[in-house]
């Protein structure tokens, strides 16, 4: 299965450059999730809301590696296509995930949690 869809890859392309236009300013822009990734064998789930326009390999979102710290921030596309679990999975794309609120709800509820709930 492809990481990304075609679609879902031109739309975190599009919010990156729509936020690279404003980043540091108060216009930041307070995304949806894109898509969600999450490893099938263990706590690693990612909320995505762009992609880097200057370096298409880096994406921006909530990262959570099940360690009880989620955090908003960047992460490899690279490294996730590239990662094999036990039995040689990799990471997936949740088929079924729309996201129903903007990342800084996702954010603050990961915080008072613990990990990630989408």
């Amino acid at each position: 299965m492809k990481l990304l869809t075609d679609a879902q890859r031109a739309q975190l392309l599009e919010n990156g450059r729509r936020q690279a236009a404003v980043k540091g300013t108060s216009a930041e822009i307070d995304f949806k999730p894109v898509v969600k990734l999450f490893n099938p064998c263990g706590g690693g789930t990612w909320l995505l809301t762009e992609i880097d326009p200057d370096d298409e390999t880096v994406a921006w979102g909530l990262c959570d590696l099940g360690m009880g710290f989620p955090e908003f921030g960047t992460v490899s596309l690279t490294e996730l296509v590239e990662y094999r679990g036990p039995l040689a999975l990799g990471i997936e794309r949740d088929l079924y995930f729309e996201a129903e609120k903007p990342i800084s709800a996702y954010c603050d509820e990961a915080a008072e949690r613990g990990y990630v709930k989408a």
